[in-house]
């Protein structure tokens, strides 16, 4: 029995070796959405302050971890007085909610360079299970830090309303239905 727990110990602590971490490289990638008002425009939007990592043992990612966050805060949307109302107790509560967290509980590969994210994201108090689309959009050398770096598209669709975000505008003044798109470069560490 105790070869069989030495063994083990020794299989985990060569896999965690050889694990990796990617920081996001904030510079190259922006985290975006879009939410329809009056059902008839898409306004759209950022978070400036955000991190991100992956952690993977594997070349193609298909066992990677992904960790993001973002200030509450920072949300921006090029309109002062909706960002100030964006950031009230109306919407993100952000001086209560500061910070927006997700944590994938699964990552797998599909067709090509293309992934099925699973996670849990936690907005204004509330975690809730959510699934994203991942696209591997290449790997290359930065050419003036020397470093691997990776790109991904991430896109995905969550219901405000399942956060408790924005509770007293109805579907029809601004859709329920936000979209997700996060274009981000990643750099080995």
């Amino acid at each position: 029995m105790k070869k069989v727990t030495i063994a083990l110990t020794a299989l985990m602590i060569s896999t965690a070796a050889l694990a990796q971490t990617w920081s996001v490289d904030k510079a190259h990638s922006k985290i975006g959405f879009g939410i329809t008002h009056l059902s008839i425009s898409e306004i759209t939007g950022d978070f400036k302050s955000f991190d991100s990592k992956i952690t993977s043992s594997k070349k193609d990612f298909s066992d990677a971890t992904i960790e993001f966050s973002a200030e509450a805060n920072s949300i921006n949307t090029e309109v002062e007085a909706r960002d100030k109302h964006l950031k009230s107790p109306d919407f993100f509560d952000a001086e209560k909610f500061a910070t927006i967290t997700f944590k994938s509980t699964e990552f797998k590969k599909e067709k090509g360079n293309n992934y099925k994210v699973k996670g849990n994201l936690t907005m204004h108090g509330v975690t809730k299970p959510v699934t994203l689309e991942a696209k591997l959009v290449g790997t290359a050398t930065n050419p003036m830090s020397k470093k691997e770096m990776a790109g991904f598209k991430i896109t995905g669709t969550i219901n405000r309303a399942d956060f408790g975000i924005g509770g007293s505008m109805p579907d029809a003044m601004l859709s329920n239905k936000v979209t997700l798109n996060a274009n981000t470069e990643f750099a080995k560490d």
